[in-house]
């Protein structure tokens, strides 16, 4: 085999159909389909895309999505996952965007489908494939959307080569074997999607996907499933230990356990790893731009800690093979604190709509670089750790406040188990207002406690209990939710002034 056709994301599966052709790649639930059975469905969906460059998957966690993108990938087009829980509106849009000429639907996305003028494809075993179409490195593999500042989705193209780079990586780090089990938490519009599908089919191992009802009673799902990979947000660790499935000892089946997505507490890292002692764990971190991740940090219960800013876990070093550099308020480089810009072979070249560009892909001494948006620091080993966005800095009467550092130090209060801070704009100032789970405590006391560590200036002015915090679709804390909770918070409080 050529090394061009190599790279080809979709040979990761072919490479775990040789090693386990009669073993399941794929569970859903009592559902089992081998790699034989799902190459075979992958074939047929394939022949039967026809010529389409561009596929969009419209389904939920079925079999025909995961057959849909592994046969779009066959086919040699570019695949565009979708979620079907999206408005209807919204999907059109990206399918409008992303130039799709085939449409691949289960019944959940059948249901969800709106007004959209592209041929739903259906599955004919007579134009089934008799082995997957050849791409090259710089075909586009996949691709995503991001939310886009101005309302329009941003369209992300990951390319064959980015997939093959990053996947190289892992296994050389992970080592996982045909006998992993992978837990699938993520959606499949959600890059850490394909982390799960591509390394557990890499490896001839099976993909297991996890229905929101295990939540209740996470220990006993993961026994019964053999699970011995998991990889989640962090938000999930809050929601099972809420569950009381995080006691110690409580995960025995776990040998890997993955993050990202979000910052990772240190208490919650502690508290995962007490419960899956047998596991090592890692934080990974990477926005979609730079295919799925791009650092990655293996916790230590002895050392991690103490290297912790905020409380929490550093993100790591950045991935062999690529450059970094850290850029001051003033564009300047600094080796210390600063807005994170990456560039390398796990880069994508742009997004869809070359306007985008503007203010990501940036050029620096000739190369182009991304610019995550995202402000780190480094730490004496080397290591980064990530402080917040950019844009989650605010001033709050003249002073800067970080609102990581807020949660930080209201985590410290006795009875709070996590909080998430947000600004919004009152009367041409800025006011915090602060959501937070574990026990209801009296705003006066919440204020007090932080009084004793935050200046004045960057206190909160509400302080609001929740018996948990809003999920996205992907388990990511919701806030543009609690943004808008907050502003119906302060509405009153302007309209009485």
């Amino acid at each position: 085999m050529s090394d061009t056709k190599r790279q080809a994301l979709y040979e990761r599966f072919r490479r775990g159909l040789a090693l386990s052709p009669d073993r399941p790649a794929l569970r859903i639930g009592a559902e089992s389909y081998t790699y034989r059975e799902l190459h075979e469905r992958a074939l047929t969906w394939a022949g039967s895309l026809g010529s389409a460059k561009v596929v969009g998957v419209l389904a939920g966690k079925s079999v025909t999505a995961y057959a849909g993108i592994l046969g779009g990938l066959y086919a040699g087009a570019t695949v565009v996952p979708l979620h079907p829980d999206f408005p209807a509106a919204r999907t059109a849009r990206m399918l409008e965007l992303s130039a799709a000429a085939a449409l691949i639907v289960d019944a959940q996305g059948r249901a969800a489908l709106g007004d959209v003028d592209i041929p739903l494809v259906e599955p004919d075993p007579a134009l089934a494939l008799p082995e997957p179409r050849e791409v090259g490195p710089a075909d586009t593999a996949y691709m995503l959307f991001t939310s886009g500042s101005t309302g329009r989705p941003k369209g992300v193209p990951i390319s064959h080569g980015s997939t093959h780079h990053y996947f190289e990586l892992l296994d050389a780090r992970y080592g996982f074997t045909p006998e992993d089990v992978f837990t699938q938490t993520f959606d499949l519009n959600f890059d850490c999607g394909m982390f799960d599908l591509f390394c557990a089919w890499g490896a001839g191992g099976v993909v297991d996907v996890v229905p929101p009802s295990a939540y209740l009673d996470m220990p006993t799902h993961l026994e019964r499933r053999g699970i011995t990979v998991w990889f989640s947000t962090p938000s999930a660790i809050g929601l099972i230990r809420r569950m009381g499935g995080l006691n110690p000892g409580a995960l025995p089946t776990l040998r890997w356990s993955f993050f990202a997505g979000e910052a990772l507490r240190c208490q919650d890292a502690a508290d995962w790893q007490a419960a899956a002692p047998g596991s090592t764990l890692e934080n990974i971190y990477g926005p979609t731009e730079l295919t799925v991740t791009i650092t990655g940090y293996r916790w230590d219960p002895q050392t991690s800690p103490g290297q912790a800013v905020n409380g929490l876990v550093p993100i790591g070093a950045v991935h062999p093979g690529h450059d970094h550099v850290l850029l001051d308020e003033d564009g300047s480089e600094t080796d210390t604190e600063g807005e994170l810009l990456i560039t390398g072979p796990q880069m994508a070249t742009g997004y869809l709509d070359p306007q985008d560009d503007a203010g990501r892909f940036v050029e620096r001494a000739g190369r182009v670089w991304y610019r995550t948006g995202d402000r780190v620091r480094r730490l004496a080993g080397g290591d980064l750790i990530y402080l917040g966005r950019l844009d989650s800095q605010v001033q709050v009467q003249g002073w800067r406040v970080e609102l990581a550092e807020v949660d930080h130090a209201l985590r410290a209060v006795e009875g709070v188990e996590d909080v998430v801070t947000v600004a919004r704009p009152v009367d041409g100032s800025t006011e915090l207002v602060v959501f937070y789970t574990g026990e209801p405590r009296p705003a006066a006391e919440l204020a007090r406690s932080l009084r004793e560590v935050l200046p004045h200036g960057m206190l909160p002015r509400r302080f609001e209990h929740v018996p948990e915090f809003p999920l996205n679709s992907n388990r990511k804390v919701d806030r543009p939710v609690l943004t808008a909770r907050a502003e119906a918070l302060l509405t009153p409080r302007r309209r009485a002034a």
